[in-house]
C-alpha cells in the first residue's frame, strides 16, 4: 500500500506498508518525506509522529548545501543560459536578455565566499521566478485544457524539497526550479500535478491516467527525473 498526503509544509509525504517492517519509520528520499509502517500499521499514529517530528523533517529537506556559482559556472535553463563574470565596478548587476543571465560581479571578491554565494544564489533565483511565473502558467493551462483537467489554483514558490504540489482542493504549487529541467521533463511534472486533481494517491488509477497523458511513458520519465534536484 501506498498513500500519498498532501502537507502545506512538508509537501506530499507517501506513506508505505512493508511486509517486513515490524516498527514505524520516517525518512527524507529525494526530498520527499516517506514514512514506513507494519501492514496492519496504524496510520494516524504515523500521522501523529510525522507531526511530532516536522521541525526536524523541515530541517532535512532545508539544509542541501548551496551549488557553487562562479566563472566557470555552465548552466543552462529552460529559458536562459547563465553567464558568471567580473567587471571594474563596486556592486553586482544582472541583466537578463536575449536568452542569456548575465550576473556581472566586482573583480575583487572570493566566489568561495558564503555571501557572495548568497547574492548569486539570489540573483539566479529572481530571474528563475521571472520566467517561471511568465511561462508556467500558460503551459499548464494548455496541458490542462487538452487532457481535460482542472485546478483551482496555481502558486509559483521557491520550494526547494519538491518540484510541485496538489492539495486535495486542486491548488497546484509548482517549484520555480522546473525552470532548471528540460520541456519534457517540465511537462511530466505538470502532468503529474493535474492527475492529483483528480487522484491524490499513488496507486494504480494514478499511473494509468499518468500512462494515458504520457504516450505510456511515465516510468521512464519518473526515473529520469530522478537525475535532477532542485537548486
Amino acid at each position: 500500500m501506498e498513500k500519498m498526503i498532501p502537507d502545506s509544509e512538508l509537501g506530499i509525504i507517501k506513506l508505505r506498508t512493508h511486509p517486513r517492517a515490524i516498527r514505524y519509520s520516517l525518512k527524507v528520499v529525494n526530498g520527499e518525506i516517506v514514512g514506513t509502517m507494519p501492514v496492519n500499521g496504524n496510520e494516524d499514529f504515523m500521522l501523529r509522529l510525522i507531526r511530532e517530528n516536522k521541525e526536524r523533517l523541515l530541517q532535512h529537506l532545508q539544509n542541501r548545501p548551496l551549488v557553487l556559482l562562479d566563472e566557470n559556472t555552465q548552466l543552462q535553463t529552460y529559458s536562459f543560459h547563465l553567464r558568471i563574470l567580473r567587471h571594474k565596478h563596486k556592486k553586482f548587476v544582472m541583466a537578463l536578455k536575449d536568452g542569456y543571465l548575465n550576473i556581472a560581479c566586482p573583480e575583487d571578491i572570493l566566489f568561495e565566499n558564503k555571501e557572495t554565494q548568497k547574492v548569486l544564489h539570489k540573483m539566479l533565483e529572481t530571474a528563475l521566478r521571472h520566467e517561471a511565473k511568465r511561462l508556467l502558467p500558460p503551459r499548464i493551462k494548455l496541458l490542462a485544457e487538452r487532457h481535460k483537467f482542472s485546478y483551482k489554483s496555481l502558486k509559483i514558490q521557491n520550494s526547494k524539497s519538491r518540484w510541485g504540489s496538489c492539495s486535495s482542493g486542486k491548488n497546484i504549487n509548482l517549484s520555480l526550479s522546473l525552470m532548471l529541467l528540460p520541456e519534457h521533463l517540465i511537462d511530466y511534472v505538470l502532468l503529474h500535478e493535474l492527475c492529483h486533481t483528480v487522484e491524490m494517491n499513488h496507486n494504480e488509477r494514478f499511473w494509468n491516467i499518468m500512462n494515458r497523458v504520457t504516450e505510456n511513458k511515465a516510468l521512464s520519465l519518473r526515473k529520469e527525473l530522478k537525475n535532477f534536484h532542485p537548486l
